[in-house]
């Protein structure tokens, strides 16, 4: 039997990353997936890939930000698997590193309503059904960016600070109904929002340097985060609530320092 076995899962931003390698990792343990992107090749390819895992995963296009979705999405999930027990608000988006005073208001629109609003709204939405299956989890992906500066772009960093500071006040919000909200906060991941970070360094010769800050000396993988996601996801995470669970080969533990090679 898998961790996962005879749970219903959604998971947002599913198309690729971090969010993919959730929805490969969440059916091969067992789980009934509703795999959730507004780039419905990227779904369509995704699905396609996952026909080995066993699980069943639907595909469903939708924007996370916008409510209408998530409520269909949401009435999808119970019509397909009959209730739900496990929401997993991946979907994000980065927005560059346009500089500080140059940012337009348009651009933290979006983010925020992205990767904050639709966080929300996935526990907005996703809440009274997971209470009325006796209770579940809510996972949502944040960041180390939300935890210390210099990780990403200013309206990047605030929407996930944020994300932090709902999946808190959520926890509480929810007491007594058995929804557990956490979010997992990675660090330097190799995903579609990163790769050209890392093609520019492949470019360079400088591979090698990619992690350097940290004391594992690393980036991480989708699979890493999707790990703990998979913890979260599952009963063995029963007493977590309310946390905000680094995955960052140890970056967030430190402050900067001149690394002694050996």
């Amino acid at each position: 039997m898998g961790r996962l076995a005879g749970k219903r899962v959604i998971v947002t931003g599913a198309g690729s990353g971090i969010g993919r390698a959730s929805v490969l990792l969440f059916a091969r343990e067992g789980a009934s997936v509703l795999a959730v992107d507004r780039d419905e090749d990227a779904l369509a390819e995704m699905v396609s890939d996952a026909s080995a895992c066993g699980g069943a995963i639907l595909a469903h296009p939708a924007d996370a930000g916008c409510e209408t979705d998530v409520q269909n999405y949401v009435a999808r999930a119970v019509s397909e698997f009959g209730g739900l027990d496990v929401i997993y608000a991946n979907a994000g988006i980065s927005g560059g590193l346009v500089p500080l005073l140059e940012q337009a208001v348009e651009l933290w629109t979006e983010i925020l309503r992205v990767n904050l609003v639709g966080a929300f709204l996935a526990v907005k939405h996703g809440a009274p059904v997971l209470k009325a299956s006796g209770g579940g989890s809510i996972i949502c992906t944040a960041s180390v960016a939300g935890l210390r500066a210099n990780a990403a772009g200013a309206p990047y960093s605030a929407s996930k600070a944020g994300v932090i500071s709902l999946v808190q006040t959520s926890a509480n919000a929810l007491a007594g109904t058995g929804i557990r909200v956490n979010a997992i906060c990675p660090g330097l991941i190799e995903t579609g929002m990163t790769r050209p970070l890392f093609e520019a360094a492949r470019a360079r010769g400088t591979e090698g340097r990619i992690g350097q800050l940290n004391p594992l000396g690393r980036a991480g993988s989708p699979d890493e985060i999707a790990a703990t996601a998979l913890f979260l996801a599952s009963d063995e995470s029963s007493y977590v609530n309310g946390q905000a669970i680094a995955v960052d080969g140890g970056l967030s533990s430190t402050l900067p320092f001149a690394s002694q090679r050996r």
